[in-house]
């Protein structure tokens, strides 16, 4: 199964305060784990929301809101995803994490298409695969 690690913003992160290089070193090692034991798809930090935007849907035209946000607790600071066997791998592999007290990560588990029922036809699960594929060649060829 495939699960979203979000990482939950601090104060600091949303001032915009880099971690030290021991915070950067401890996070690359954990990172040189995930990868060597094959869990880690992708990761990456993001910057504050001072640098962001929000779209918000449902009236007229789509609102656009300049950042920063409030609610610091309810913003993401940076992201994993991984491929574990169960929701129980990955907090066994987060509870690993070089994080500090009072830090706040969330897993959830990613929709897989037998989640997805029956209104996920065989046509648009074709559509699915041939985007996935070109996302897949696309990569490769940035790989090169």
């Amino acid at each position: 199964m495939k699960v979203m690690v979000l990482v939950k913003a601090t104060a600091a992160t949303e001032a915009g305060q880099m971690p030290t290089e021991a915070e950067f070193q401890a996070m690359g090692a954990f990172n040189a784990q995930l990868v060597e034991a094959g869990i880690m798809l992708a990761g990456e930090g993001l910057h504050p929301t001072s640098r962001g935007r929000r779209v918000v849907f449902g009236g007229e035209r789509p609102q656009v809101i300049e950042g920063p946000f409030t609610a610091t607790t309810e913003l993401v600071a940076g992201f994993w995803l991984w491929q574990v066997r169960s929701l129980d791998e990955a907090t066994e592999w987060l509870k690993r994490a070089p994080f500090g007290p009072q830090d706040v990560v969330e897993i959830r588990p990613v929709f897989s298409e037998e989640d997805l029922g029956d209104t996920f036809t065989p046509e648009l699960r074709a559509q699915e695969q041939r985007l996935r594929d070109r996302l897949d060649n696309d990569n490769q060829g940035e790989r090169a």
